[in-house]
């Protein structure tokens, strides 16, 4: 593809090309997102091999704040486009803005994450459902708190002016982790804290 610079003088259009630190992001990625699957895959497997579920007579997953703290995760990924937008054109303050946001939103996410294992009324070494939920729900968590402290870093980077428009990689990687974390939350809490009830 090519665009008119002048009558008569054409040259390349220029393309939206992703740093190495991006595409060793996306493979982490993937691999991330396979372990998940096989956890989640897990689940299912123990759910079907069981009369009852989950078993021990643990009582169903409580959604009075998971829902709406579920949604707030969702919701973090808004500022995060918003922040990209504004650092692709120059516009850090913007960006400081989105990111704050975001970074607010799941830090609260994980701190309900906390006080939800706080108040469960079994262990992970109870039963098969205990282990797989900790383990499904703990991960998940343990990848908020890595986001959390890649946005800390960002931040960090923002306010001391190391960005500038065209030179934000960490940033632009940080987005991809930070959308991956909330997709996995689109398929984690529909098995784990749904599907119970049904």
């Amino acid at each position: 593809m090519t665009a008119v610079v002048s009558p008569g003088v054409t040259q390349p259009a220029t393309r939206r090309s992703y740093s190495t630190a991006w595409w060793g992001m996306a493979i982490l990625i993937t691999t991330e997102a396979m372990v998940f699957v096989v956890l989640l895959a897990a689940y299912f497997f123990l759910r079907a091999s069981s009369k009852q579920w989950p078993v021990g007579d643990i009582e169903l997953p409580k959604l009075d704040l998971a829902w709406p703290f579920s949604f707030v995760l969702w919701a973090s990924s808004v500022p995060i486009f918003w922040a990209e937008a504004a650092i692709r054109n120059g516009k850090v303050a913007r960006f400081k803005a989105g990111m704050f946001i975001s970074f607010a939103m799941g830090l609260s996410f994980l701190a309900w994450t906390i006080y939800d294992f706080d108040d469960l009324h079994f262990g992970w070494r109870d039963n098969a459902y205990g282990s797989i939920f900790y383990t499904i729900v703990g991960l998940h968590a343990l990848h908020v708190l890595i986001g959390l402290a890649m946005s800390a870093m960002v931040q960090v980077k923002a306010w001391t002016g190391r960005y500038r428009t065209g030179h934000h990689a960490s940033a632009d990687v940080f987005a991809l982790y930070w959308h991956f974390v909330d997709v996995v939350w689109l398929f984690v809490f529909p098995a784990l804290f749904l599907s119970p009830h049904f």
